[in-house]
């Protein structure tokens, strides 16, 4: 995961403000007592991270892989533009 694409997933999971707060304020056991922003600060990677971070907030699994996943996979079923 590219950090471009964790930031863009932590701003749609919880709006651009909370994000950001998030980041910089919440302690991830998981990840050794650290912020959001010390973990990948520390070089942990960002799938690490956002894995850990969904866990801890109780992220659903069907909400973890991003907002615009299933569309671009075809998973509604229903045809564009027609």
């Amino acid at each position: 995961m590219r950090m471009s694409h964790f930031w863009t997933l932590m701003r749609d999971e919880f709006g651009e403000r909370y994000a950001d707060s998030l980041a910089r304020d919440h302690v991830l056991g998981a990840l050794g007592n650290r912020t959001v922003r010390q973990a990948l600060e520390d070089g942990l990677p960002p799938r690490t991270v956002w894995e850990a971070l969904c866990e801890d907030m109780d992220v659903p699994e069907s909400r973890r892989l991003g907002r615009d996943i299933r569309e671009a996979r075809g998973g509604h079923g229903g045809q564009v533009g027609s």
